[in-house]
């Protein structure tokens, strides 16, 4: 029992690294798409000075304490996200891990789909909040993955494709009425791979936490004073958040809600 704890726990503790450096991986890849460098062209580098780092300047989390949040040559400010991202898709791996292994074996491949899934939603939400923009490669991606698991593992094409054409179809309604005001392009397209992930019902559940979390969000930044009526909302990090939820809790979540009924 004791050897069973010891490796279970030394298992949890390799996830997180993984999920370190996958969030670090993330963090080069969405800047270098943003500034338009190739992810094969050298090693990371100082995204105001644009030197090269040193091996030991690029170890998540570490590095960023080590050097006190600041480049070693011209000394502005690492951006804080970067060691958030880090350390955030650490702790969602080592949460999905919880959620999943603990179960039959055959959970694995859930697993595994789940880890994927979580890369591609953070790469939805870190490039939403920053830019405000939802990259097109990364929905038409998911959603081939999203299809390619999800019949692999028995899910209801007719569930999938209801999912898809309700949310893309809610959301390209709003952008026709508004011409692109209330909600954007990418959006559309973001719901196309929720309702493919996700399917039906659970895809609706998904949609009303991302509303809602949205409100809640924006009141507190009103409120606050952070934000005015007028500021823009990267809609997509809500919806990145909801489908994440969703994937692992969505049936619950439906089931939750059918019972009050």
């Amino acid at each position: 029992m004791y050897y069973y704890q010891f490796f279970g726990k030394f298992a949890y503790l390799i996830i997180f690294l993984l999920g370190l450096s996958v969030g670090s991986f993330l963090n080069s890849w969405i800047w270098r798409v943003r500034e338009n460098f190739r992810i094969t062209s050298g090693r990371s580098m100082c995204p105001i000075c644009r030197r090269q780092l040193h091996w030991y300047e690029n170890i998540p989390v570490l590095s960023f304490l080590a050097l006190r949040g600041k480049c070693l040559t011209c000394k502005n400010p690492i951006p804080i996200h970067y060691t958030l991202v880090e350390i955030g898709t650490a702790i969602l791996f080592v949460l999905l891990a919880r959620h999943t292994l603990n179960h039959p074996v055959e959970n694995y491949l859930y697993f595994l789909r789940n880890i994927i899934f979580l890369i591609l939603l953070t790469v939805v939400f870190v490039y939403d909040a920053l830019y405000q923009e939802i990259l097109s490669e990364i929905v038409w991606l998911g959603s081939l993955i999203g299809v390619f698991f999800n019949i692999y593992l028995d899910y209801s094409i007719t569930s999938m494709l209801l999912g898809a054409v309700f949310i893309s179809g809610f959301f390209l309604l709003q952008f026709a009425v508004s011409k692109g005001r209330w909600i954007g392009g990418g959006d559309v397209r973001l719901g196309v791979m929720m309702g493919l992930w996700l399917g039906w019902p659970v895809s609706l559940a998904a949609l009303f936490i991302a509303y809602i979390s949205g409100a809640v969000v924006s009141l507190a930044l009103l409120v606050l004073k952070k934000k005015t009526l007028k500021s823009a909302t990267p809609f997509g990090t809500y919806l990145a958040m909801a489908t994440l939820i969703c994937v692992v809790w969505g049936d619950r979540i439906v089931d939750w809600y059918m019972g009050l009924l």
